[in-house]
């Protein structure tokens, strides 16, 4: 359907964000010549601008976990504008599906969670034991509702997801480069050792170092990528393996990726820079601890996980709750160096 315009909440963070592209990839294959708007954070605006599906992206301007009742009622208002057929919630939150039914939007979106069903009119219901990934869940919101809510655009059988894929910008590639004096004269390993979501998610800075101090005596660069926030994690591994250029708050996350997609292999934890690696096509080796890369795994061909899948993993907790986070601990730098090329 030509013409056809979409609103889509969008998710908080990275990973969940580079997957719902799968659904904006699904809506473009449905509906040529779609118009599809993104009502995100301001810092996930550097990949959507690497996302062709997306025509704009609208800032969310409310804090995390804020209610913000005016302000949603008054961006829903001038919203209202645009004249959207769509509006697609990918949050489970009630606040979060405010602003497509304060701007009068007439088909929107969802699935059913915390006390919405005033505000969405196309309610899906999700069986999470028979669509295990995220990613799929998203996807699914594309197909046309059933009248039971399930089966297509519901849980149930449906098409495999469309990949995540992020364009890469050579001119501002080169730019990146030579900003941060980096060359490619030799083959490059990029680490992604932080984790937003807390210690949990995080292999030691010991082991990434003993795979650093391995790669770089075999004549690679090694690059330590992450936000500000994960500079003490970045700083600890570049004083145990000499050499590391660490870029830790000094890229926007459009430069990381495509600095990411110059690596010869990525390290990485269940992050959302795991999910960027995966989506530029380099070999990723993603290490999980607490969390479950069947519920969000990296999306790639080229991606493998290591884990050691202990009896109390995943537990999907910020913090191990017995104290000992044995299952990255015993996880041991050798292990990624045998699956590393």
């Amino acid at each position: 359907m030509a013409g056809f315009s979409v609103l889509v909440v969008g998710p908080s963070w990275v990973g969940d964000m580079l997957m719902a592209q799968s659904l904006f990839k699904a809506l473009a294959a449905r509906h040529p010549g779609l118009a599809l708007d993104v009502l995100a954070p301001l810092w996930s605006h550097g990949i959507l601008a690497r996302m062709p599906e997306v025509r704009r992206a609208l800032v969310a301007p409310f804090g995390h976990g804020r209610f913000a009742l005016a302000q949603r009622w008054r961006l829903g208002r001038e919203l209202s504008a645009t004249g959207y057929d769509q509006a697609f919630v990918l949050p489970n939150s009630w606040k979060s599906a405010l602003v497509p039914y304060f701007a009068g939007i007439p088909l929107r979106t969802g699935y059913i969670g915390e006390f919405r069903h005033g505000l969405l009119n196309d309610k899906r219901r999700l069986d999470k034991l028979a669509m295990r990934r995220l990613v799929d869940r998203y996807a699914a919101l594309a197909l046309p509702p059933s009248p039971s809510g399930r089966g297509a655009g519901g849980e149930g059988a449906t098409p495999a997801s469309p990949q995540p894929q992020l364009v890469i910008d050579p001119q501002a590639q080169r730019a990146s480069l030579a900003r941060l004096g980096l060359h490619l004269d030799r083959p490059v390993l990029a680490l992604c050792p932080g984790a937003e979501f807390g210690p949990a998610k995080r292999w030691p800075e010991a082991h990434y170092a003993a795979v650093a101090r391995a790669k770089l005596a075999a004549g690679w660069q090694v690059w330590l990528f992450g936000s500000a926030k994960d500079r003490p994690v970045t700083e600890a591994i570049a004083r145990l393996a000499d050499g590391c250029v660490d870029l830790a708050g000094r890229t926007t996350l459009e430069e990381s990726v495509d600095l990411l997609a110059c690596g010869a292999a990525v390290v990485s934890n269940d992050s959302g820079l795991m999910h960027i690696a995966a989506a530029v096509a380099v070999p990723v080796f993603a290490v999980y601890g607490s969390t479950d890369p069947g519920y969000t795994p990296p999306l790639s061909c080229q991606a493998r996980v290591l884990r050691l899948g202990l009896e109390c993993s995943p537990c999907f907790r910020r913090v191990c709750p017995l104290g000992h986070l044995d299952c990255l601990n015993k996880l041991m730098p050798e292990k990624v160096l045998e699956a590393l090329p």
